[in-house]
């Protein structure tokens, strides 16, 4: 009986062939992902200048402008554009892992220094460039020449049948009201809360999150009343909506500079020098018909940018944009799903390194969960009073929200892959050590007792038995996580991690369905090949009197 169990399966072989599919899926990844691994930052004065972006249409423009400059001077450079919020992108530059990025004094005074605005331009510039350098070592370069202030607009017909054109008149008629904000302006001290105490406790029938991009088309359709804006939005003239006037002069001046951390300045001043080539050389409207062209016009950030350094006089041979934003088909067409297949394939490039950027994070990520549930799951049939406490504690992490997960990981590990990687290790870790468990303790209890009858021991039992009729189950775990995991990484993209949530992240920022699309399509269909292939890997791992009896 002994050689029929060994020769079946082997002590371990069945959870040899979970290995050996995870080393197939891995190498598969790795012979098209080295370009992608090598996005992983490694800090150091001879890489290439890490540029930024928040993740609204104007500081991707921008962000693109810094980065083409730098490279007409000869400067390498890395784009890590869409970051996120202000706290996030802010937080990147204070560790060290973004060089520079487009920032707004007021956003700095208010959101970054909880100070409340006081003083014109000059005295926010002064007080945000004072207080930056000797808390953080972060250098405020000179501005660029123009404002975006916060403003709240309606639609023109809401308003004028309301007759109200300012935030006071606003206030008053707020509780019969609908608004959407952006979560930036929800949660800062200069966005909705402050101007609530500013004007008398403004409070709306509803408030909703939207994303930037998002909101104006809810304006537009009548989902919302009220959103916040820019004063250089593109899209504000082409919904023709009533921007309201701050009669009470709540918001602070918000100059938009460059923003750099400690070592950029004080190591590259040949950078610095380069990017102080902006100061005072674009004005509002200049900076707003670069914001059409890519919010109304669907031109490519690259493009727009480009066209911005020529109007202000510092054209050159530019480069390309960063992978999430390359390539976005201009044109009435550029919004519609029939343009997917000209997209993709125009940008086939940068999206074959997204998806092997994202299989590397979901393959590590698994990977590391196998080697540490399955031997915990193994253990805990000889420990079963605390398999319980154990499975409850990792299905807690599973009820953690995926964007709440990679921000708790920030503080940790900082931006890039090892945050989204960490995340991914954490929830795979329930369906494998949960199916491993299960899997051990229900093995063919006959079969087990007729092991015992004939003097096995329970590692041999273990051995022979119990791993051998679990290795399904297992493998059922592992595609569970596997699928999980591949949905999940698409979040990476929130902390510079790359994959495909990099062309979804700047769609929903610039309201682009296509570029959403051209990460959310490679992706379910990355889903259902690793599905499959780990469905084949289950398959083969079953003993063979199991797999012929299922036959």
């Amino acid at each position: 009986m002994g050689r029929r169990w060994g020769v079946a399966a082997g002590p371990w072989r069945p959870l040899a062939w979970v290995g050996v599919a995870w080393v197939a899926l891995w190498g598969s990844a790795s012979v098209v992902g080295r370009s992608a691994a090598a996005q992983v930052p490694h800090r150091s004065q001879t890489e290439p200048v890490v540029v930024a972006s928040k993740q609204f249409a104007e500081s991707y423009v921008l962000a693109e402008v810094f980065a083409q400059l730098l490279e007409q001077h000869g400067h390498a450079v890395d784009r890590r554009l869409g970051l996120g919020t202000t706290e996030l992108t802010f937080q990147a530059l204070v560790r060290g892992e973004v060089d520079v990025y487009p920032e707004y004094t007021g956003t700095g005074l208010v959101a970054v220094l909880k100070e409340s605005p006081s003083g014109g331009s000059a005295g926010v510039f002064r007080r945000v460039s004072d207080v930056f350098e000797a808390r953080w070592g972060a250098r405020w370069l000179p501005p660029l020449g123009f404002a975006n202030s916060y403003a709240v607009a309606l639609r023109r017909s809401t308003a004028d049948s309301l007759g109200i054109h300012s935030l006071t008149g606003l206030a008053r008629a707020a509780p019969e009201l609908a608004a959407g904000f952006s979560p930036d302006f929800s949660g800062r001290t200069d966005g909705l809360a402050g101007l609530s105490d500013a004007y008398g406790g403004m409070q709306f029938r509803e408030v909703r999150n939207l994303l930037q991009a998002v909101k104006y088309r809810a304006l537009a359709e009548g989902q919302v009343d009220v959103i916040d804006a820019y004063s250089t939005d593109g899209a504000v003239a082409r919904y023709d909506l009533a921007v309201m006037t701050d009669d009470r002069a709540f918001f602070p001046p918000y100059d938009a500079a460059p923003l750099a951390s400690r070592r950029f300045f004080e190591d590259r001043p040949g950078a610095v020098l380069v990017l102080s080539r902006l100061a005072g050389r674009i004005d509002e409207d200049v900076m707003r018909r670069a914001n059409e062209r890519v919010e109304l016009g669907g031109a490519p950030v690259a493009q727009a940018a480009s066209e911005l350094l020529a109007e202000i006089g510092l054209a050159g041979a530019g480069s390309g944009a960063g992978d999430a934003v390359a390539g976005r088909d201009g044109g009435t067409d550029s919004r519609s799903v029939r343009a997917l297949p000209s997209h993709m394939w125009a940008n086939r490039t940068a999206l074959g390194r997204q998806a092997a950027r994202h299989l590397f994070l979901v393959l590590t990520s698994l990977g590391a969960a196998v080697l540490v549930a399955v031997p915990v799951g193994v253990a805990l049939e000889r420990r079963r009073s605390a398999a319980e406490g154990t499975i409850r504690i990792a299905g807690l992490l599973q009820t953690i929200p995926g964007i709440a997960l990679l921000a708790f990981m920030i503080p940790l590990f900082g931006i890039g892959a090892t945050p989204a990687a960490a995340a991914l290790f954490l929830y795979s870790l329930l369906p494998i050590l949960r199916n491993t468990y299960t899997g051990i303790v229900g093995a063919a209890p006959g079969a087990v007792e007729a092991g015992r009858a004939l003097g096995m021991t329970e590692g041999q039992l273990l051995r022979r038995i119990r791993l051998p009729l679990a290795a399904p189950v297992v493998m059922a775990g592992v595609r569970t996580a596997a699928v999980i995991n591949v949905g999940t990484a698409t979040l990476a993209a929130f902390v510079g991690a790359g994959g495909l949530g990099d062309p979804i992240v700047a769609g929903l920022a610039l309201s682009d369905p296509v570029m959403i699309l051209s990460g959310a399509v490679p992706a379910a269909a990355m889903a259902l090949a690793v599905d499959w292939g780990l469905a084949r890997a289950e398959a083969r791992v079953a003993p063979k009197g199991v797999r012929e009896q299922g036959r």
